[in-house]
């Protein structure tokens, strides 16, 4: 069903908007009756009614149930006339605790009509029209600037540093039962004009409140509302008076309401419009009353919450330190190194951005005795629920000086803000790049320059590595296929050469020179027939060409 705009000019119909004409029609009077006598609020009752232009909505809630008196108590042809006539008295209106003086009040007659009594009392269905049994009170107190302020206060103290944001409403489940049940009231009411009225002829309950809200926050808070932003305010409304008015459907349709680990409760809104679909319209009946009852009191806010999308930082770390993990370094629950590259880069950070929390990532990872030299091994940490996002690129400097001057094991370039998409490019084809090594070897057995010269000719050598014994605790045993792409020897001493190789990334080099009892074959001492172990290494370069470099 079409609001009243449906059968005007569009001249008319905006020329009706602009002045916000009340938007309803002679075929809609019925309805509106009936929705109103039984305690459903007038926004609601546009929403059935199918009007779906914004302005209606946005009228005070007291201007909006005074004018639907006027709509209800003019006659047909001042109502089928495009030009509105001079407005009837209003309606008294009555408040949770005190009625407003001055105003009449609505009453039902015998014949089913809405009338005013001379004394001012109301002897409709639902007395205390203040509380709405469709939406329970949503579309009434929550719409009000006296609510908006409240949230804005609560947003403007949470410290967050935003330039617009998205608005994120939850509503009690048990809502759509009462608007199902609603729905098969005004089905039924308009069954008896030959009129229709499917489900998605209702306008929702949670457009409804945006466009009334939006503009409000927006002009409060300074800021434009803005779906794609990543500053959410997040506004949870509970009914606890009828948040059993859902129960009845598990025990019809108990498939839809299967507990979920990260549910507290089976009754999600999901799960009660899924139920709602499934069940005929007789048997709802005759679990749920229709209209639904009025309730006493209206939704409470159980909270009201701020949070900010994670921010990214990208750059590249050198490690200088021989004694320095990359991540925390705890073995049953033990810390064995007092920091780690991760901490003391991202504790700077942290700071900075007033961050909750963080995610390190990086291009590779290197041992703790491993240095990490040359331009440095890629990384990103993701910043969770970060207050401050806005940063020039000379503050960004700065910080990236602040983290260099902080510690001599680890020196960062290139520091940036990135986008999550972005952090992609450093995991794009990981086995593929190239990384390059310079490795201090030990041999058992004496040699001479000559004994090593044979390994700078080996060009794309195949080997296949089992999962090394040190990391098998958390790494799957699996047999992994690496290219060693080329080597280049100096010979220091009969003992002692210097190795430099190009791999595939992902290669154990360690294991490729020792051979890891023979997990890793061939290696560096098989090739040589010694017994080779590893005394240095040293990580040149990680070919992968992300973050974008920066001038200094």
């Amino acid at each position: 069903m079409q609001g009243r705009e449906s059968s005007l000019s569009p001249l008319v119909r905006h020329l009706l908007q602009l002045l916000n004409m009340f938007p309803l029609t002679v075929e809609n009077k019925r309805v509106a009756q009936l929705l109103l006598s039984t305690g459903t609020c007038p926004r609601c009752i546009f929403r059935f009614c199918g009007v779906d232009f914004h302005a209606p909505y946005k009228l005070p809630y007291k201007e909006l149930l005074s004018e639907l008196q006027k709509f209800l108590e003019a006659e047909e042809d001042e109502l089928v006339s495009e030009v509105p006539n001079p407005p009837p008295k209003k309606i008294r209106l009555q408040e949770p605790e005190d009625q407003i003086d001055g105003m009449d009040s609505l009453s039902q007659n015998g014949e089913g009509k809405l009338s005013v009594t001379e004394d001012g009392s109301s002897s409709s269905k639902n007395s205390n029209l203040n509380v709405c049994n469709v939406c329970l009170g949503i579309l009434q107190d929550f719409c009000e600037k006296e609510f908006i302020k409240k949230v804005c206060q609560k947003v403007e103290a949470s410290g967050f540093e935003f330039t617009n944001l998205v608005l994120s409403v939850s509503f009690p489940p048990q809502l759509s039962v009462r608007e199902h049940a609603a729905w098969l009231l005004v089905k039924q009411e308009m069954g008896k004009q030959s009129l229709s009225l499917g489900r998605n002829d209702i306008v929702q309950l949670k457009e409804a409140y945006k466009w009334i809200t939006h503009p409000l926050f927006s002009e409060e808070l300074g800021v434009p509302i803005d779906g794609k932003s990543l500053f959410e305010v997040s506004v949870v409304f509970a009914h606890p008076e009828t948040v059993e008015d859902c129960h009845f459907l598990r025990a019809i349709c108990p498939e839809c309401f299967k507990p979920a680990k990260n549910k507290q409760s089976v009754f999600t809104r999901m799960a009660v419009m899924k139920a709602l679909n499934k069940i005929k319209e007789e048997d709802f009946r005759k679990q749920f009353p229709c209209p639904p009852d009025s309730p006493k009191a209206v939704c409470t806010v159980l909270e009201i919450e701020c949070a900010h999308g994670a921010v990214f930082v990208a750059g590249r770390y050198n490690k200088y330190s021989r004694n320095l993990p990359q991540t925390p370094w705890i073995i049953d629950g033990e810390r064995k190194l007092e920091s780690s590259v991760e901490e003391l880069i991202s504790d700077h950070l942290l700071k900075v951005f007033k961050a909750e929390s963080f995610n390190f990532s990086s291009s590779g990872r290197e041992d703790v005795d491993v240095r990490t030299l040359g331009n440095g091994r890629p990384f990103a940490i993701e910043l969770v629920n970060p207050h401050r996002v806005h940063f020039t690129s000379q503050e960004i400097k700065e910080l990236q000086q602040k983290i260099n001057n902080s510690s001599n094991k680890i020196q960062v370039r290139d520091l940036q803000l990135v986008t999550r998409e972005a952090i992609g490019h450093m995991k794009e084809g990981e086995e593929e790049k190239t990384k390059t090594y310079s490795a201090l070897i030990w041999t058992n057995k004496a040699i001479q320059r000559k004994d090593i010269e044979f390994l700078d000719d080996i060009k794309d050598l195949k080997i296949d590595q089992k999962t090394p014994l040190r990391v098998l605790h958390r790494r799957p045993l699996a047999v992994r296929t690496r290219i060693i792409h080329s080597m280049e020897t100096r010979y220091v001493d009969e003992h002692h050469f210097r190795l430099s190789l190009k791999t595939q990334a992902g290669t154990y080099i360690k294991e490729f020179v020792h051979g890891d009892f023979g997990r890793t074959k061939p290696n560096i001492g098989s090739l040589m027939e010694v017994t080779a172990d590893i005394l240095e290494l040293d990580v040149e370069s990680v070919d992968v060409d992300w973050p974008p470099a920066l001038d200094d």
